[in-house]
């Protein structure tokens, strides 16, 4: 399953910044454009593996029900 996020860079000074607009904590930052991109890939995966395994510990013991849900935002 793909997942789309919208990612915004910004030219600050002789740097870039970039942050996924949907996920708070997801940002980073580059001396190109391209290298900013790359590593906003890196943020945001660690950030959704993060989340995942923070999530995993509070329902540590629990009666949960998981499952994969699809919503389509225009």
């Amino acid at each position: 399953m793909q997942n789309h996020f919208t990612a915004v860079f910004e030219e600050v000074d002789n740097f870039w910044i970039g942050y996924v607009e949907e996920l708070p904590g997801a940002n980073t930052q580059g001396e190109t454009l391209e290298e900013t991109r790359e590593n906003l890939k890196d943020a945001l995966v660690m950030v959704l593996e993060a989340n995942r395994e923070l999530t995993e510990q509070a329902m540590a013991g629990k009666k949960v029900v998981k499952e994969e849900i699809i919503v389509g935002v225009q």
